[in-house]
């Protein structure tokens, strides 16, 4: 088991159930509809990625290579996508015409970050296999 990552694997698991409940229930009744959708979808792939990483974790002796940087780069990822999704949600409500549109570009590329390490995983996989 790899403790650290696997901690904030959980950590960010909490939060994205946390969060679903923030948007559920006080964000329900003061966003629009798409940006209420929005929101949904950070926190839909926050708790995916999140719960990925932890199983990733939890096994991570099991596999025959090391996963260690590549579980680091599906956290990164994973914050980098969700929470510039919240941040360009919540910034449009709360802070108007003074929003924080300098967010856009890093939603794709914590997507993109998300992506690509989890290529390099099923790669390393199918070459490298399990211990």
């Amino acid at each position: 088991m790899e403790k650290q990552t696997a901690f904030f694997a959980g950590l960010f698991l909490m939060l994205s159930i946390v969060f679903g409940a923030f948007g559920a229930h006080a964000l329900k009744v003061i966003l629009p509809t798409e940006q209420l959708q929005t929101f949904e979808v950070g926190v839909r792939y926050q708790g995916f990625l999140s719960m990925g990483v932890l199983i990733l974790a939890l096994n991570y002796n099991r596999f025959g290579f090391d996963i260690k940087r590549l579980l680091w780069a599906m956290l990164i990822g994973m914050f980098l996508f969700s929470f510039s999704i919240y941040g360009l949600v919540l910034g449009q409500y709360y802070l108007g015409e003074h929003s924080l549109r300098f967010l856009g570009p890093i939603t794709p590329l914590g997507g993109s970050i998300s992506i690509i390490s989890w290529c390099v995983f099923l790669f390393r996989l199918l070459k490298y296999g399990q211990a």
